[in-house]
């Protein structure tokens, strides 16, 4: 089927915000590019994902309506879900991961009201799609895809017909990718009015999906992955999302998480956004593309602003981890008389400080093994921490650099 993108704004024209293509003077500046970011997390339920999935559902019959939808969703589908069903006046059940934030649960509450129903269930967005498939079967409702769909592919397409709008000669184009939908979508509507301009896709280290359905030629079923980007977290890309991606994409990129949360505190210190861990990704690609992008006219999607206020000191001790600024040891004080004092008073440096400290043997205090967190003012001071440490005789294990003990005791 022919994806028509129009046709798919014009479905959408009387539900779906245009968002802003506003243009980012110091990232700009930074980069030595124009950069703009396209603000889908200013979107009526905060993400683009309302897009695809009112799309697909207007599409459906008087007769499929009836009937209902269901659908599986980290968070953004299902709000995006949520909100059609209570714009189209028909039944949803929504099937949520069981780590879904709350934040995110009362959003999809209240944009789907008396609509919707939510069930909780599984570990991941891949057990949570398994539950609601059967639950689709037994009750012969609609399943609405969050990314494996035609319909929902050409909505989310609608992003890319809004930036070319507003801004048709641009060069490269940056787009998150949890399952695919979107850079299937805007990638699809790029690559068919500007065969030269270059696509960009970029997932979250730890569930790096779409990377390595490339790698393999075909979608792969990931053992693990790394849940703290929830909304690119996906362990297995759709087959039809991967044949769209596998044609379209220029560059394929993993961001670690650390560095995408110290995108996403940059976004609010210095240009007042808010942005989810997957809204941030395209943004926190820029640095690895900073050499290839001098001179161009760049779009970052930033594809949703759900963040839990309560992520927070996790999205800042992430952050600080990546940039160097923050390490945790075990220290075997020394047996001798004033060994915790000495090591304040000589070991630490003038801008060093301690953020964390407990004696790991309860029964063994002041001379026992501890567990220190330090934070630095530069990542240069941690070279220097490590010299006192061994001048004035204090054993030390890093526990940054061994990541089964750092799991464990941090």
């Amino acid at each position: 089927m022919e994806l028509d993108f129009k046709a798919a704004a014009e479905r959408l024209s009387n539900t779906v915000k245009r968002t802003p293509l506003e243009y980012n003077e110091s990232l700009s500046l930074k980069y030595n590019a124009e950069i703009y970011l396209k603000r889908e997390d200013l979107q009526i339920v905060r993400s683009y994902k309302l897009r695809g999935a009112y799309n697909m559902i207007s599409t459906l019959s008087q007769e499929e309506m009836k009937r209902g939808v269901v659908c599986a969703s980290a968070g953004n589908h299902a709000q995006g879900v949520a909100y059609s069903c209570k714009k189209l006046n028909i039944k949803g059940v929504i099937f949520m991961p069981e780590i879904t934030p709350r934040q995110k649960i009362q959003q999809t509450e209240m944009f789907g009201g008396s609509n919707i129903e939510i069930i909780l269930v599984g570990d991941t967005f891949d057990d949570c799609m398994k539950e609601a498939l059967i639950y689709t079967a037994a009750h012969q409702m609609v399943f609405v895809p969050p990314f494996d769909n035609i319909k929902v592919i050409e909505g989310q397409g609608t992003v890319g017909l809004e930036v070319y709008e507003d801004l048709p000669d641009a060069e490269v184009i940056i787009m998150p990718i949890g399952g695919g939908g979107l850079a299937s979508g805007v990638g699809s509507f790029f690559r068919n009015i500007n065969p030269d301009i270059r696509l960009v896709g970029v997932e979250p280290e730890g569930a790096p999906s779409m990377n390595q359905a490339l790698t393999n030629g075909c979608p792969v079923t990931l053992d693990y992955i790394d849940r703290f980007v929830d909304g690119a977290a996906v362990k297995r890309v759709g087959n039809l999302t991967f044949e769209y991606c596998s044609e379209l994409l220029n560059d394929m990129l993993l961001i670690p998480e650390g560095k995408i949360c110290t995108t996403i505190l940059k976004l609010y210190n210095e240009d007042a956004i808010v942005v989810e861990p997957a809204g941030a990704l395209a943004v926190a690609s820029l640095d690895q593309l900073k050499d290839s992008i001098a001179g161009k006219k760049v779009v970052c999607i930033v594809s949703g602003g759900n963040n839990d206020i309560e992520r927070m000191q996790e999205i800042k001790e992430k952050s600080l981890l990546f940039e160097g600024l923050k390490h945790y040891f075990i220290v075997r004080f020394p047996q001798r008389p004033g060994a915790l004092k000495s090591f304040v008073n000589n070991v630490l440096g003038p801008h060093d400080d301690i953020t964390r400290f407990e004696f790991i043997k309860k029964t063994n205090r002041e001379n026992g093994p501890a567990l220190v967190g330090i934070e630095l003012q530069q990542p240069s001071d941690y070279d220097a921490l490590k010299q006192r440490m061994a001048d004035f005789k204090f054993e030390v294990l890093d526990l940054n650099k061994d990541q089964m003990l750092f799991e464990y005791l941090v």
